[in-house]
């Protein structure tokens, strides 16, 4: 349960910063679909996009102004990723940078808040890698087998295997989730597990391999190889064995940032469908008079106002200092379902043109099915809220 009166939070109505959707509008507009196409036929990082996010301090609007960010809160950080999506660009290739320092900030010592919060706010330093799935375990987190073993010299000698840990080529740090205490000699089966701010620059090529992952959406994600990589003992957050809880909390930010992105995406196909059945014209209408089209249009457009008030809500909670748990999972779920929705509605309007590339709707949809899947899939929803939310006995 949240720690605060969710009652008493005043909702949104309307979108919320106006200000910052019409630069991200405008920094977008530099961006076309020809530009994305490329990226794809390349399958090349988009880092003129990037690099053009950062100068204008969208990445790391999270970040308290001590440390050299903007200091804004949750719904700012969303309102900057709904406006890529719903522009038709994309935020995934670096839409962590914005959210994983979260672990940093709440769980790291202020030495190293003070080493790496000013370069990540300012881009000079890339913290978009999370390496926490594996190939064994999925996630099924709490049986990984990375194993961080503290050495007579008080550092660590690292040894496992990530799997989709995505931008990690094109990032400077890596937050990593290793057992430090075997699971046998752990109470709970999510204690033993810690988190490591890893310096990929100094361990590539001494221990760390990593190998692109060749996959349907262009999100630079890799497999990672820890073979005998030896870290400092000060690149552990926090207390050792409590990197389980560090890792959840931050979660609940990205859970509620990619649903953000997903109503974005849902605004794009909407838009775009509704502008092609007004132009289309077949058997001399429009084909958004047939009811055939102009109803699922329509049933795509509640569900995306629907999954956007949870969205609103999950933000508002997460922005006054509750945890958002039980919101951000039902926040993700909605969202990514309602872009889903619009994403099959728009390549339906579309028809065949909906498969040629000009029109950049292939694309979208390719991207809008990610979230059915990622960073969550729908069924780890549904067995949070049926175990944690409802009260009903684990699944097995």
């Amino acid at each position: 349960m949240n720690q605060i009166d969710t009652n008493a939070i005043s909702m949104p109505v309307g979108p919320q910063w106006p200000d910052i959707r019409e630069a991200v509008t405008r920094l977008c507009a530099d961006f076309p679909n020809d530009y994305w196409n490329d990226l794809d036929k390349r399958d090349a990082y988009p880092a003129a996009f990037v690099k053009a996010l950062t100068e204008a301090g969208f990445l790391g609007a999270l970040i308290p102004e001590a440390y050299g960010g903007s200091g804004l809160p949750l719904s700012a950080a969303g309102a900057v990723l709904e406006t890529i999506h719903e522009t038709g660009c994309n935020a995934a290739a670096c839409h962590a940078q914005m959210y994983t320092m979260g672990t940093v900030l709440r769980y790291g010592s202020e030495a190293q808040k003070q080493s790496y919060l000013p370069g990540i706010a300012t881009g000079d330093l890339r913290l978009q890698a999370f390496g926490v799935t594996e190939p064994t375990t999925g996630s099924d987190t709490t049986q990984l087998k990375t194993r961080a073993e503290k050495t007579e010299k008080g550092t660590y000698l690292v040894n496992g295997q990530k799997v989709w840990t995505s931008r990690a080529m094109e990032s400077d740090l890596m937050l990593l989730l290793a057992r430090t205490t075997p699971a046998d000699q752990c109470t709970k089966r999510s204690d033993g597990m810690s988190v490591f701010l890893l310096d990929m620059r100094d361990a590539l090529g001494n221990g760390l391999e990593l190998r692109k992952i060749d996959a349907m959406i262009n999100h630079n994600s890799c497999e990672v190889f820890l073979d005998n990589l030896e870290i400092p003992a000060d690149t552990l957050i926090g207390e050792e064995g409590r990197g389980f809880r560090y890792i959840v909390d931050s979660m609940n930010a990205e859970r509620i940032l990619i649903a953000y992105e997903c109503i974005g995406d849902a605004k794009f196909f909407i838009r775009k469908a509704v502008e092609y059945a007004n132009e289309r014209v077949v058997f001399g209408k429009p084909i958004g008079a047939n009811q055939g089209l102009q109803f699922p249009i329509a049933d795509a457009y509640a569900k995306m106002c629907a999954a956007e008030l949870m969205v609103n809500k999950a933000a508002a909670i997460f922005d006054a200092g509750g945890k958002a748990a039980e919101e951000a999972n039902m926040a993700k779920l909605l969202a990514a379902d309602a872009s889903w929705a619009a994403a099959e509605v728009c390549m339906q309007t579309y028809g065949g043109f909906a498969f040629a590339r000009e029109y950049g709707i292939e694309r979208k949809w390719r991207e809008a099915r990610l979230y059915q899947t990622a960073p969550i899939s729908k069924n780890m929803i549904f067995g949070y809220l049926g175990q944690h939310v409802l009260g009903l006995p684990r699944s097995y």
